[in-house]
């Protein structure tokens, strides 16, 4: 597979390994946003490790410094596995 920008979620060198854990990303009920990406919106983020899922799942808590001083992320993260 071909991958033509470095941003993609999946690295080439990893793009074949079996995933089972997880992290899925939903918004709350009051979310805005909700009226944007509909009600029954999630990401799902795999990993091939619980180690990796659970580096990621920090990161992800963590407020990033794109954020406006006056922002407040309303994501649900949750852990999960297949």
């Amino acid at each position: 597979m071909e991958f033509c920008h470095q941003h993609n979620l999946v690295e080439p060198e990893t793009a074949g390994r079996k995933r089972n854990f997880g992290i899925r990303v939903t918004l709350p009920a009051a979310d805005m946003m909700r009226k944007f990406l509909g009600d029954d919106w999630e990401r799902l983020h795999w990993y091939a490790t619980e180690e990796e899922r659970d580096a990621a799942f920090e990161q992800m808590q963590t407020r990033h410094g794109y954020y406006r001083n006056t922002d407040t992320p309303t994501q649900i993260l949750e852990k999960t596995s297949r």
